[in-house]
């Protein structure tokens, strides 16, 4: 996300979310997640973390007293969370270059418009599974709950990154501290895990 989107006529990322403010945040919030958990390297142009409502411009400051505001002040602290979980987890870059080191769960649910997918770490010796994370993302202001999807361990999986808690601004939909897999195949593997998708959210849960 270069500064090549935010200038020239094009307005802020935010300016350009759907919906009103708090979906326009929310919104925002998901696709940064989105991009930090994708392949490749996260790129935030300048003031990005104020989530602006007007686009940049080289001839004034970025627009600081937005930290006054209670939403824009917790977007900020939402993207340092989202630098801190990208750097404590080698999933999310350290086999950026290497096409094994991401999965579709499935990206072909139009009716839900849900998207789920692994970032694998590399193997550890012993492990019967390397170290992984999945991600999914909800694309509506719609929950879904039970949503199912394949996971490649029968264990219990936590919440590493919630876009929608209350702290960023989210609506804090209840969610469980852990999801128990099931010996139940699903999206071609042979666990799967039940989860409530908060609305217009991100979830990255870790093993």
């Amino acid at each position: 996300l270069t500064h090549d989107k935010v200038v020239h006529g094009k307005d802020s990322l935010l300016s350009r979310m759907p919906g009103d403010e708090w979906q326009r945040l929310a919104n925002l919030r998901r696709l940064l997640a989105y991009m930090y958990a994708r392949p490749g390297k996260a790129l935030l142009f300048m003031g990005t973390e104020l989530a602006p409502w007007g686009e940049w411009d080289h001839d004034h400051s970025l627009p600081w007293n937005l930290l006054d505001d209670p939403p824009h002040r917790d977007f900020e602290r939402f993207v340092a969370e989202l630098g801190r979980v990208y750097r404590g987890q080698p999933a999310l870059w350290r086999r950026d270059p290497d096409p094994a080191g991401f999965q579709w769960i499935d990206c072909s649910d139009r009716h839900n418009s849900v998207l789920a997918f692994l970032r694998w770490d590399e193997p550890r010796a012993g492990s019967p599974t390397p170290d992984h994370l999945v991600t999914v993302l909800n694309l509506t202001p719609v929950p879904r709950s039970p949503y199912r999807i394949g996971v490649p361990r029968g264990t219990s999986y936590v919440p590493l990154l919630n876009t929608d808690e209350a702290r960023w601004g989210g609506s804090e939909h209840p969610l469980p501290d852990r999801v128990q897999a099931e010996a139940k195949p699903w999206h071609g593997m042979q666990h799967s895990i039940e989860l409530t998708l908060p609305p217009l959210a991100a979830l990255v849960l870790r093993p």
